[in-house]
Parts: C-alpha cells; structure tokens; sequence
C-alpha cells in the first residue's frame, strides 16, 4: 500500500446548504485520516458552516461564490502538493484516499477519479445511476474526460489550467477537462477504487439534476462554440439513442 504519511494529502470539499449530508461526509472523510481538510462554503443559509467546523482545519466563506472559483480557492490555500476534492455527497471507506493515491501512483497519473456506486438508502432512480456508472464510467483506463471529484490531483496540475471565472460557472467539469486536453503532458484517468455518492432519490430531483446540466452545457458551447456540433450528437444521438441501445444489449 501507498503510505500517506510520505504522501501527505489536502481535502477540499466545496459545499453549499448541505446541513443533511455534510456531518457524515465529514465524518468519513476524518477516518481516512488525510494531513488537512478544507472546507469552502459557498454562502450558506443553513447550519452548514458550524456543522462543518467540528471536523475540519479550515472554514473559508465565499460570499460571491460559484462551484468553480470556490474548487480553486480551497486549492489555493491546501499546503500540500496532493489534493483530494471531494463533494459533500460523497460516502468513503477508511482506505478510500489510500486506495486512490495508489491509483494515482501506480498509473503514473496526474488526476485519477474514482469509480462510484450508488450509498443507501436505495430506489429506481439511484439504481438507475448505479447502472449508468457501471456500463460508461467505471472503467479503469486513461479517459479523455472524468469528474472532477472524487478525485486526487497533483497541485502541479493548476499551474496550467486553474478552477477559476476562466471555466464555466456551474458545469466545472466540461470545460476543465477540455481546456486540461489540450497539454498531452498531463495524464488522468479512472482508477480500480470506488466510492460511493449518495443522491437524495426521486424523479424531481433527478429532473433538477439534468436541468443543470443542460445549463452547464449550454455554457460550455457559448463558451466554445467549435465544440457545438458535437455537443448536439450527444446530447441527440449518444445519449438518448446510442446509449439505450448498448444498455438494452447489456441487459441494463
């Protein structure tokens, strides 16, 4: 095993209104037992922030905040050359950190992300992610496109493409992997560990869910307009058709 007292790890979890998921996310996060954890909250109205001191070494509040400007600004204050993201849905194990630095290592990667599987209490729609997560993401290999968390960067990383107002506001991930695509030096990819992100189930989530998506999307081809034709095959080809037909083949 990669030992995490040679390689000491920074935590950044970015959150806003997350008083029913934050304790335990923290909570998790402590007995992996990284160096520091960095909490970044995005102005808050809930009990967020005084929950989230309990656990972590620092507090920063972000009045004018967005999710990408406060990803970079918990980046910007970790004192390590190893950064964990991780979001206040998701769910680790105890090894889950180690377990992804391995990854991180052995694969001589620059970011790694974790594969995810659904956390309970299960229904349809979280079944249903599951099932999607399995069949396109879980993958180890080097990919052309991963989240952004749960992940473990290099710091080195940000010396070339930052989590700032550069990237679209809401949809971090679109943007800073394309921009990230365009220095072949750096190499990311999708690890053998698997964390878990809990998803508040039901159909109206899941609706909000993809409404946002569709917004970061529209803000990723405004933003880049040469990307549109291929912007619309997915989202008019790929997803609705291509996909369903490799899932019914698959039995999922």
């Amino acid at each position: 095993m990669i030992s995490m007292e040679k390689n000491k790890i920074s935590v950044v979890v970015c959150t806003r209104n997350e008083e029913k998921q934050i304790q335990e996310c923290l909570e998790k996060i402590k007995v992996c037992n990284p160096d520091e954890i960095i909490l970044v909250d995005g102005n808050s109205t809930d009990r967020t922030v005084a929950i989230g001191e309990r656990y972590v070494d620092h507090v920063i509040r972000s009045v004018q905040s967005n999710l990408t400007r406060d990803r970079q600004r918990g980046i910007d204050l970790a004192k390590n050359d190893l950064i964990a993201m991780i979001d206040a849905d998701h769910r680790l194990n105890k090894d889950s950190i180690e377990l992804l630095l391995r990854d991180l290592v052995e694969n001589d990667y620059d970011i790694v992300q974790s594969q995810l599987v659904g956390y309970p209490p299960q229904s349809f729609w979280n079944k249903c992610e599951e099932e999607f997560w399995d069949f396109f993401q879980n993958k180890k290999t080097n990919h052309h496109m991963i989240g952004t968390a749960p992940c473990i960067y290099r710091k080195s990383v940000f010396k070339k493409v930052r989590f700032d107002d550069i990237i679209t506001t809401g949809m971090d991930d679109t943007d800073f992997m394309y921009r990230l695509s365009k220095y072949p030096e750096i190499k990311f990819g999708v690890g053998s560990t698997r964390i878990a992100q809990f998803h508040f189930s039901g159909f109206y989530s899941y609706l909000k869910k993809f409404l946002w998506y569709g917004a970061g999307d529209g803000q990723f081809v405004r933003k880049h307009p040469e990307r549109a034709a291929s912007m619309v095959f997915h989202i008019i080809f790929r997803y609705p058709f291509i996909y369903f037909f490799q899932s019914l083949l698959k039995g999922k």
